[in-house]
This record gives C-alpha cells, structure tokens and sequence, in this order.
C-alpha cells in the first residue's frame, strides 16, 4: 500500500472497552480492502510487533492497527521518567510514524466489541470487518477483591491514588503527585502474582525512596507485597533504603479505605499520606466481551485468555489470535509467560509468523519468546540487575523456562541501549 493511500484515522475515542453497542448500524472505519485484512487490537509492544512484522512477511495482507490512545509510552522507562531521570522524547512517541515507516493503517479508536460470528470489530466511530484477529489489549485492574461493585471507591481510587501500570492519563498524574509530595508515608501495594513487568514495583520503590531523598523530603515508602518480592529487592531494601522504605513481604490486603486512607492486612493497619494502589490484575474487558476468557477446573473464570501455548489462536477460533500480557497460564511447569514488553514483542512476533502462514495455507512453524530486563536498583551509585527469561519447546506443545539475573555495578547504559534497540524494531525510530 502506497503512504498516499494509508489512512490515519486520529479520531479521538471516547467510548471505554467493552460500552454498551450502538442500537443503529455503523459505517465502516475503512473502505473494503482489496485482499485479505488483518485486525490488531491494542498498540502495546505486542501490538506494534505483530503489525510491523506481518506487513515484513506478508506484504499482500492489509494490516490494520486499532488503539484507544494516540501515542505510545515506552512503559520501562516510565519509572526513569517519574522521578526526571528520563525525557519525554525517550517515553512518547507517535503511532502514526510507525504506520508510516512500516506501512500498515493506525486507526484511533476504543473497541467496545469483537463480533466473532461475523468476524468484525465495533467501535464507536464504525465497524471493521476482519480475516484474522491479533489481541493485543493488555490487563484491566480488578478492584472487586476490595471494593466489590462500590463504583464510588474505584474512581476515587483510581483519581487519586493511580497506580500507572495501564497506558493513559495515570502516568502524568503519578508524576506530578511525587513531584508534589511533601511527606509523611507513601504506601505502595503489590498484587499477587500474575501481574504486568514483575520487577516494576520494586525499581520504583528504589526510585521513589532517591527522589524523596533528593528533595530532602521527610517521607517514607510503605510496600505492601502479596508475594515474597523479587531478584533480591529485600536486600536491596535492607541495605541501602533501611530509613526510606518500610517493606512487607506476603500479606494479603483485607481491607482498603481510600477516603481515610487506611489500607489494612491480616497483621497489621497502616494509615498513609499518599498512596500508589495497585490492585490485582485481569485480562482487559475487551477479552470478557468476546468470550475469550479461560476457566479453571471449576468453571470459574481464571480471569486471562486462554490461548494455545505456541500457536497463541483462541481454543475455539483459529482466526482470533491472543498475545501479551493478557494471557494466561501457557505451561504447567511455570505457568504465566513474564509479563513483560520483550515478552510481548515476541509474541507479536510469532503471531505475526503464524497468520502468514495460514494466509498461504502453510502449517506455522513452533516458536516460543523470550525476554530481558533492566532494573534500576540505585542511581547514585547507578546499579542495574539485568534478568533473562528463557523458553525452550520440550516434549510436543510444552514450554519450559529459565531465567538468570546479573547484579551490575558499573553499568554502561546497557538498558539505554536495549530501549533504543526496541523502539528502533517497533517504532523505526533511530
């Protein structure tokens, strides 16, 4: 497709995944492709992996990338970011110059509705019909272990205590909240596992606790972690933030009042200043919408997608295809993939491979991702602890894993030099 004849749509979207459908018919987003059209939905490293690398390995299909938002933020750098010691220019950057660089349509637009029957997406400006279907739409929060239905404390939740783990607004107003922040406590809660970029909370922790300490702020960071906290960040704690961080490994939060902010445990009850709430995670509504969701033994929902482990296609439906964080368990020996961007890329990546050869009637060779971290655990002195997560193809469709982490002491921009690496093969930039 010539750049003459891309559509960029930047209509601004106003509608929420999962709304309510429109009662009269909608016009198409786009005119009747002239091939066969392939539908992304969500713009995150999935997302953008899988449309720049279906537009490489199957030029004839028409690829189509739908996101709520109109830029992308590079999610890793986002703690850096909160507390100045990473620019704008390295975090936000334009959809519409990857589409441009690559070749495939960004349209601006919220999905309220994946129509699987008919093979076509719902979205408040139209409809888009589809031959493949990659879903790429991330996590929502579940606030239900705390607040039930109460829609009251959610939205005084997420207006003043945001957590800033889902791309929007909340990045912005965590920022100028620590700017701001003049003392006492700051309590940060941690989920339970499965939850987006594990080794996140942590780095911000450390972060939060060096920008307090930089602003001769009298403060200091409670860290409430349901599990028993990641690649030595207690010690990290103990021996470097022993004034500045209060951290709890393996509690469960019972209780959350967020208009007298208190946040109570099994043990204890701690009254905070200021808080980072961070409640569990789930597969996005969009996921819920289209019935995409697994279940357990029970019949419970397990509240993540269920895909093939390898093929990554709906159980039910070859043509929808799920990466990303918003899967669930893909191997009884670990169970969750990382939730991480390179994690992501790759599933992008193998979806991308995997539609093209079903376009050419082709089986899809078996591939599984892997994944690397940079994690921020002092400034001054700068220290990095570099994680690698490995997969490897066992006996049939079972994956196993590894993983490895490395202290670095005398770091040499090894993470600016992943980030540039990343951005450059999803965005083109560099």
């Amino acid at each position: 497709m010539s750049s003459t004849r891309r559509h960029f749509l930047a209509t601004a979207a106003t509608a929420l995944f999962a709304g309510p459908l429109l009662a009269v018919p909608l016009p198409e987003l786009l005119p009747p492709p002239r091939g066969r059209r392939v539908v992304i939905v969500g713009g995150g490293w999935g997302g953008l992996a899988a449309a720049r690398h279906l537009r490489e390995t199957a030029p004839e299909l028409e690829v189509v990338l739908l996101e709520r938002n109109g830029a992308f933020h590079m999610a890793p750098l986002g703690n850096k970011w909160l507390v100045g010691l990473a620019e704008d220019a390295a975090v936000v950057h334009d959809y519409r110059r990857a589409a441009g660089a690559f070749g495939y349509t960004f349209v601006q637009a919220a999905v309220e509705a994946i129509e699987r029957d008919r093979r076509r997406i719902v979205t408040a400006q139209g409809s888009l019909a589809y031959d493949w279907l990659i879903l790429a739409a991330g996590i929502r929060y579940d606030y239900s272990t705390w607040y039930g239905d109460d829609r009251d404390a959610i939205a005084h939740t997420l207006r003043h205590y945001p957590c800033a783990f889902v791309t929007g607004g909340e990045l912005p107003a965590l920022k100028k909240k620590l700017a701001t922040f003049a003392g006492g406590d700051l309590l940060m809660t941690i989920p339970p596992a499965p939850y987006r970029c594990p080794p996140a909370p942590f780095e911000r922790a450390c972060l939060i606790a060096w920008q307090l300490q930089q602003r001769g702020v009298r403060g200091r960071v409670i860290v409430l972690d349901a599990g028993p906290g990641v690649l030595g960040f207690p010690r990290i704690f103990a021996e470097h933030f022993a004034e500045r961080i209060v951290y709890r490994p393996n509690v469960r939060v019972t209780r959350v009042d967020p208009y007298a902010r208190i946040v109570a445990t099994e043990f204890e009850e701690f009254r905070f200043d200021d808080a980072i709430l961070m409640p569990p995670q789930q597969a996005a509504d969009i996921v819920w919408q289209a019935g995409l969701i697994g279940r357990d033994e029970a019949g419970k929902p397990t509240g993540w997608a269920d895909p093939h482990p390898v093929l990554l296609t709906a159980r039910d439906d070859e043509r929808v295809l799920l990466i990303g964080d918003l899967m669930g368990r893909v191997s009884p020996l670990f169970g969750h993939y990382t939730k991480t961007g390179q994690t992501a890329a790759g599933l992008g990546r193998i979806a991308a491979a995997v539609v093209a050869a079903r376009a050419r009637g082709r089986e899809p060779e078996r591939r599984v991702p892997d994944s690397v971290c940079h994690v921020v655990s002092r400034v001054e002195p700068r220290e990095l602890i570099r994680v690698e997560t490995q997969y490897r193809l066992r006996d049939g469709d079972l994956i196993s894993q590894t993983s490895r982490q490395t202290h670095d002491p005398q770091p040499r921009d090894e993470d600016g030099m992943w980030a540039r690496t990343m951005l450059r093969d999803m965005l083109g930039l560099g």
